[in-house]
């Protein structure tokens, strides 16, 4: 009787030991597939986002909203954007009753914030600038561009030009800053040829009209004022030339500011933004600056 006892004491034993390496088992490949044994939690964010569903193939301007310098919200780039310009009508408009969103304290170090160009290669993001009096450029420093942004076409029609290679921060107001955006006393010219502050503008809305708002940039920095500088295409949805720019401007000491919308657009002509083809118009026109 005593050794059947022992013979069956044997066999629980086994037993009971297979049930604990198959147990530990189980726990090592829930472990190693679950992710609990990596506390950083890698293994389980990669198994999330290699099962993300597929994204719609629209492209966001995505604008960080409130920025620790300021700038218009998210919400508010898309109203822009859905803003369509009629002909007779002024080639721009105030935004925030023309008062600047940016934050006058932002102002620490002379540079400017290139973002980075979109899944679709365009500026639409904003790109910031904090000037100051050395930044004012010599214009006998320009260079050829050759750059070509998102929707640009050849330079003319029937001898009239309507592309510009339009800076966003422009030329005459970043002599010595680099395109990483720091400023360096052996830099000498001003912007240029820098894939991420050119966007494909008309003559009209380059020539006559934004060259308003940087000339009194410009005044403002002769003056020895600090000046916050930020302007921003507007692009509809996946379209590849912008429907216009936003600018915005804050001296510290608040003597300087504005905040406007720029349409792109050009009298005598009308565009298909989503390729920027031009195409005569006579009909379509712009009211005059005073």
């Amino acid at each position: 009787m005593a050794r059947r006892r022992r013979r069956r004491s044997r066999k629980a034993l086994n037993s009971d030991l297979w049930t604990i390496v198959i147990i530990a088992l189980f726990l090592l490949w829930f472990i190693s597939t679950k992710g609990g044994a990596d506390p950083s939690g890698h293994q389980t964010i990669d198994q999330i986002v290699r099962n993300e569903p597929a994204k719609e193939n629209k492209i966001e301007q995505a604008q960080p909203a409130a920025k620790v310098y300021g700038g218009l919200s998210q919400k508010d780039y898309d109203k822009l954007a859905e803003l369509n310009f009629k002909s007779g009508s002024a080639a721009y408009v105030t935004v925030n009753n023309n008062r600047s969103t940016l934050i006058k304290n932002a102002w620490r170090v002379n540079r400017i914030i290139y973002a980075d160009l979109d899944q679709l290669n365009r500026t639409s993001h904003s790109n910031t600038a904090f000037l100051q009096k050395r930044n004012v450029a010599s214009d006998e420093l320009r260079v050829q561009q050759f750059v070509q942004p998102t929707g640009w076409h050849y330079n003319r029609r029937n001898g009239e030009q309507i592309y510009n290679r339009g800076h966003l921060i422009a030329y005459s107001v970043s002599a010595g800053i680099d395109q990483a955006g720091n400023y360096s006393s052996r830099n000498t010219s001003g912007d240029q040829n820098n894939p991420k502050n050119l966007f494909t503008q008309t003559a009209f809305s380059n020539q006559k009209v934004q060259t308003i708002f940087e000339g009194q940039v410009r005044r403002a920095l002769r003056q020895n004022k600090r000046v916050i500088y930020q302007a921003t295409p507007i692009f509809r949805d996946n379209e590849l030339m912008a429907r216009g720019i936003n600018l915005q401007a804050v001296s510290t000491d608040g003597s300087l500011e504005f905040n406007v919308y720029l349409f792109n657009v050009q009298p005598g002509f009308t565009f298909d933004y989503s390729t920027g083809r031009a195409k005569v118009d006579h009909e379509l026109q712009v009211k005059e600056i005073n």
